[in-house]
């Protein structure tokens, strides 16, 4: 495996992990007010999505070194 495709692993275990935290996310912040607990759940969902940004990223410079071509930007 080369460097590249270990860090797509490791971010595709990190994704992972922060996705199925999500229900016991509810758990742990249900003693909490509600401004406190939907702060939290917001933190969490933009971890997922930074995460989720950060390996499209990888994929696409990892294809992109794989054929030597440059990929379409994204939207």
């Amino acid at each position: 495996m080369t460097a590249q495709q270990l860090k797509i692993a490791r971010i595709q275990r990190t994704l992972a992990w922060l996705e199925a935290d999500v229900p016991q996310l509810a758990m742990r912040v249900r003693d909490l007010s509600e401004e406190r607990q939907k702060s939290a759940k917001q933190f969490a969902a933009s971890m997922i999505d930074s995460t989720k940004a950060e390996l499209d990223r990888l994929i696409a410079e990892f294809s992109w070194y794989e054929t030597g071509e440059p990929c379409e930007p994204a939207d």
